[in-house]
C-alpha cells in the first residue's frame, strides 16, 4: 500500500514526507508539477517509492493504476501565488484537481487529508470555521473556499463519507525547505534574508490603525503543522475542516526581534530589545505601500477550539521559538 503525498517536493508536502520516513514508511510516492525541476532537491535526503508528474498521477489515478493500493493521499499540491490573476489557471490547479482526488478518495475509501488556507477568511476579524467568516479577497483565497464548501457538502450528505476527509487552514507556516517559493515564502525567511545580506530587516510603518510593525499574524512553525497532520492520519475516524495556526497573534516586530536576535547569537552577540534594535537600524521601516491598502490581513489568529476539540494537545511553538530553530538551519546551509 502506498501513501501519496501531492506537492511533494514543495513545502509542507516534502517536510510530511521527511517525518513520514522517520515514522519508517517508504513506500510514498511524491507526486509534484516536474516542470519546475530544481523543487527536487527537497527530496534529496527523503525516501520514496516513486516521483511523478501531476498530470500523469492524475490520468493514471482516474484510469484504476492505483485501486486498491493506497492507504492513505496528503494532498498539498497547490498555487499558493496570493497575486495570481489568471483565475483559470487557479480554479484548475486547486479546484477541479483536488475534486478529483476528492471523489477518487471518497470512491475507494481512502483518507483524504488536504490543504487548505486561512485565504478563505479573507478580511475578517474572526477566524472560526464557520460559513459568516469566509469571505476570500482573491482568486487563491476563493478557490480554496470553493473546495472547502463542496467538503461540507460531501461530509453532510447522506450522514457523512464512509472514509475520512480533513481540510488543514493553513496561517501563515514558516520553516525549513521554503526557500523555493522565493517572493512567496514566509515573511521570516525573507527577513533573514535581508539581515544577511543588508545587515537590517525592513517593515512596514503603522497601517489600519496599528503602530510601526504592530501588524499581527499567527506564524505557525511548519513542524508544528506537520504533527497536526500526522494527528489526524492516525484518526481515521475524524472528518472535518480545522485551523492549523498557533492561536496566537504575534506582530512583524517580534518576528523580526527574534530573526535578528537568532541572527547575533550565531556571531555571539547579545540579544537586544525592539528600541534598541530600532535605535541601532537593525530594525526599519518602510511607508506602507499604497497598493496593499484594502488588501492586506492586519491581523490573523487562528480559533483552535475545533482543533482541540477534535483531540489535538499538542502546544505549537511562538515565534520566539520557532524562528531560532529555523535561523540554524537557514544558517546552516538549508
Amino acid at each position: 500500500m502506498y501513501t501519496i503525498v501531492t506537492g511533494a517536493a514543495g513545502f509542507i508536502g516534502a517536510n510530511l514526507i521527511k517525518a513520514l520516513n522517520e515514522r519508517g514508511l517508504r513506500r510514498i510516492i511524491a507526486v509534484d508539477n516536474l516542470r519546475k525541476a530544481d523543487k527536487f532537491r527537497n527530496l534529496v535526503d527523503c525516501d520514496i517509492a516513486d516521483y511523478i508528474d501531476k498530470q500523469e498521477f492524475l490520468e493514471r489515478l482516474l484510469a484504476g493504476d492505483f485501486d486498491g493500493d493506497v492507504n492513505a493521499i496528503l494532498h498539498q499540491g497547490a498555487c499558493s501565488d496570493t497575486m495570481e490573476m489568471d483565475g483559470r489557471y487557479m480554479m484548475e490547479n486547486n479546484y477541479r484537481y483536488s475534486l478529483a482526488l476528492l471523489d477518487w478518495c471518497l470512491d475507494q475509501e481512502v483518507p483524504f487529508l488536504y490543504a487548505s488556507s486561512a485565504a478563505t477568511y479573507g478580511g475578517g476579524a474572526t477566524f472560526s470555521e464557520e460559513r459568516q467568516y469566509e469571505a476570500p479577497l482573491n482568486v487563491y483565497g476563493y478557490s480554496k473556499f470553493l473546495f472547502d464548501q463542496i467538503v461540507r457538502q460531501r461530509l453532510a450528505a447522506a450522514g457523512g463519507a464512509n472514509s475520512q476527509v480533513v481540510g488543514f487552514r493553513y496561517f501563515n507556516v514558516y520553516g525549513p525547505r521554503e526557500s523555493h517559493k522565493e517572493r512567496m515564502a514566509s515573511v521570516a525567511f525573507h527577513h533573514y534574508q535581508q539581515f544577511r545580506s543588508d545587515g537590517k530587516v525592513k517593515l512596514f510603518a503603522g497601517c489600519d490603525g496599528y503602530a510601526d510593525g504592530q501588524q499581527q499574524r499567527d506564524f505557525v512553525y511548519v513542524d508544528d503543522v506537520v504533527r497536526v497532520n500526522l494527528h489526524f492520519l492516525d484518526q481515521p475516524q475524524t472528518s472535518g475542516i480545522f485551523n492549523v495556526g498557533s492561536g496566537r497573534a504575534q506582530s512583524f516586530n517580534e518576528l523580526a526581534v527574534a530573526n535578528v536576535n537568532a541572527c547575533r547569537a550565531l556571531s555571539g552577540e547579545p540579544p537586544l530589545a525592539l528600541a534598541e534594535l530600532v535605535r541601532q537600524g537593525l530594525i526599519e521601516y518602510i511607508p506602507f505601500p499604497p497598493a496593499l491598502r484594502g488588501k492586506y490581513q492586519s491581523f490573523t489568529q487562528a480559533n483552535l477550539a475545533k482543533l482541540r476539540q477534535a483531540g489535538y494537545e499538542q502546544r505549537f511553538a511562538g515565534v520566539e521559538d520557532g524562528v531560532p530553530q529555523y535561523v540554524k538551519w537557514l544558517s546552516a546551509g538549508g
